[in-house]
């Protein structure tokens, strides 16, 4: 709803009801006149008169945006100055009406004026309570696209570290099979495209379907074993569940990349990696064992590591979803959780 509208609306209804009570309150302890109840009505435009008036001062004097301990006397004594214009404006119409008027002191008129004032008073609380809750609610909202940008802005140039950094490793995989085993690197060329056809596809896509994110690192890891050879094993042991998931593209290559890189390319007699699911308390739990010994600060962060992987599931999922890596009996095993999320 527009903001004016709002506005008019509580004008209205609320100058109708403070007319209204105090109508049925001297009906109840005074026997009212016709001309006496014209009074009363006149309370309503006269209240929204002075009101809108004062709104009109405060716009067009910027005093929204004065220091809170200038508004709040600046406030008291407009209120004071629109009581004073409502009192003496029903004091008038009382004459034209030919109301019969007691004869008031300085003391009975100040009292009548400071309680009108309190009426005026509530209302500027009002007036300045909503817009300074809408002004925080914009700024809020303002700060958090702002975040949002940011957020967005750092994940690219995470996602932007990933393709340069793969298609390196992959090349030369293919580079050392061409005089080799010429078959054998034609086959490695059409996983390599494969590969890249999927992430072309996936470039502007923050999530993408568990199932999608398997087919790209099962061409991955054929490629990588044209490399290797009998030194690289590989398994899967997955749930049927993980499918209804949705991860971050190029997030389990990249680990499963790091497990070959810093774990099974550095012994003598390779490894094996058993890549594994499940699902628990509805969120993903995958888990990465590979042969080798994991040593704290060994992955290198200058590229699509560990780190970034963590940064990337932190701007997307928040606290909830994170990485792991740590030497289990043997082995070491990488983890990470994400919780269940639709792909708009």
């Amino acid at each position: 709803m527009a903001k004016s509208k709002i506005y008019w609306i509580c004008q209205i209804s609320g100058w109708s009801v403070y007319v209204l009570l105090n109508l049925i309150f001297f009906i109840l302890q005074n026997e009212i006149k016709p001309n006496e109840i014209l009074i009363y009505i006149f309370w309503f435009p006269l209240g929204i008169l002075i009101t809108h008036g004062f709104r009109f001062v405060v716009v067009k004097t910027n005093l929204m945006k004065v220091k809170l301990y200038f508004q709040i006397p600046l406030v008291i004594v407009g209120s004071f100055i629109n009581a004073g214009i409502f009192y003496f404006t029903e004091y008038s119409m009382q004459i034209l009406l030919s109301i019969k008027i007691e004869q008031l002191g300085f003391v009975d008129i100040l009292a009548n004026i400071i309680n009108y004032a309190f009426v005026f008073f509530f209302w500027s609380l009002a007036y300045f309570a909503y817009h300074f809750l809408m002004n925080f609610t914009q700024a809020e909202m303002k700060t958090l696209r702002s975040e949002s940008a940011m957020k967005e802005a750092e994940l690219n140039k995470i996602k932007s570290q990933m393709n340069p950094h793969f298609m390196f490793n992959s090349m030369n995989s293919i580079r050392a099979l061409i005089d080799e085993n010429p078959i054998k690197a034609k086959e490695a060329v059409t996983q390599l495209s494969n590969i890249l056809r999927n992430t072309l596809m996936m470039e502007k896509n923050k999530l993408i379907p568990f199932k999608d994110e398997l087919k790209i690192v099962e061409d991955y890891l054929q490629l990588e074993k044209i490399r290797y050879e009998e030194r690289l094993n590989f398994e899967f042991n997955l749930c049927n569940e993980s499918n209804q998931f949705n991860i971050p593209p190029l997030l389990l290559q990249t680990l499963i990349e790091n497990a070959i890189k810093h774990g099974i390319s550095k012994l003598q007699n390779g490894g094996s990696i058993l890549i594994k699911s499940q699902v628990v308390n509805n969120f993903l739990q995958v888990e990465i064992f590979n042969d080798g010994v994991f040593i704290e600060n060994s992955i290198s962060e200058s590229g699509f590591g560990l780190k970034n992987s963590n940064e990337r599931l932190a701007y997307l999922f928040g606290k909830v979803a994170y990485i792991t890596i740590k030497n289990e009996n043997g082995k070491v095993v990488t983890r990470f959780l994400i919780p269940k999320i639709t792909l708009n």
